[in-house]
């Protein structure tokens, strides 16, 4: 599958890792930066997702998205592992479940105030029915790419993503994309119920603020890690 990732926020927040252990399979491991365990919420909007070599397609193609991700890893493999993911596209919904087994959700979405700002807002239809996300932001300097070793570097170059089927085993999807361009940036979040059904308290903003204009991605199909 191709697609690209625009106008996207990284949010992030500390939480402890025997916090989110819970959260995720025993077959993966939640990694730690500087001994904390992170939480990231990612308001972006898709576009041109299809299988190659095909076009694009009407509505299918481009649609807004909302994910909530932790950071783990598998046979020494880091990656990311979704708490959910909510999409404004009733057949992408369906589809990231089916193949990907991904915990996606149909959510009523509009992004407006661009290229300045991203007035983002999102209220889910499927059950849990009524999550809200509500934010504002924007970048607010030059384009850069994180260093090796540092924070943004951990949170964002991931190549590849972890799901849980129905029947129990672990797989994993291929992500490959070029190094993230990232800025800066800042953002009011005023209404926030993403994380109420998995437990997890933050306070305050997030304690780290990127912005990334478009960055092009294929993701490969699943495969099994762990029964």
């Amino acid at each position: 599958m191709r697609q690209s990732w625009c106008d996207l926020l990284f949010a992030h927040w500390p939480v402890p890792a025997a916090k989110l252990r819970p959260l995720v399979p025993p077959a993966l491991e939640v990694q730690e930066f500087d001994g904390t365990a992170w939480v990231g919420i990612i308001p972006f909007r898709m576009q041109s997702v299809m299988r190659r070599p095909l076009p694009d397609l009407p509505y299918f193609s481009a649609f807004p998205e909302l994910n909530v991700r932790l950071y783990v890893e598998a046979e020494g493999r880091p990656g990311v592992w979704f708490l959910s993911l909510d999409a404004a596209n009733a057949f992408a919904v369906w589809a990231a479940r089916r193949f990907y087994h991904l915990p996606y959700f149909h959510s009523r979405m509009s992004l407006g105030g661009l290229p300045a700002e991203v007035q983002y807002k999102s209220f889910r239809l499927a059950r849990p029915r009524g999550i809200e996300f509500e934010a504002t932001y924007r970048p607010t300097g030059a384009p850069y790419e994180s260093k090796a070793g540092s924070l943004e570097h951990w949170l964002t170059e991931r190549y590849c993503l972890y799901a849980r089927s129905p029947k129990g085993p672990i797989y994993r999807a291929e992500v490959h994309h070029h190094p993230w361009s990232l800025q800066q940036a800042e953002a009011s979040i005023t209404r926030n119920d993403l994380l109420h059904p998995h437990g997890i308290d933050i306070k305050g903003p997030p304690a780290l603020l990127q912005f990334s204009r478009r960055l092009d991605v294929v993701v490969w199909p699943p495969t099994i890690v762990a029964a």
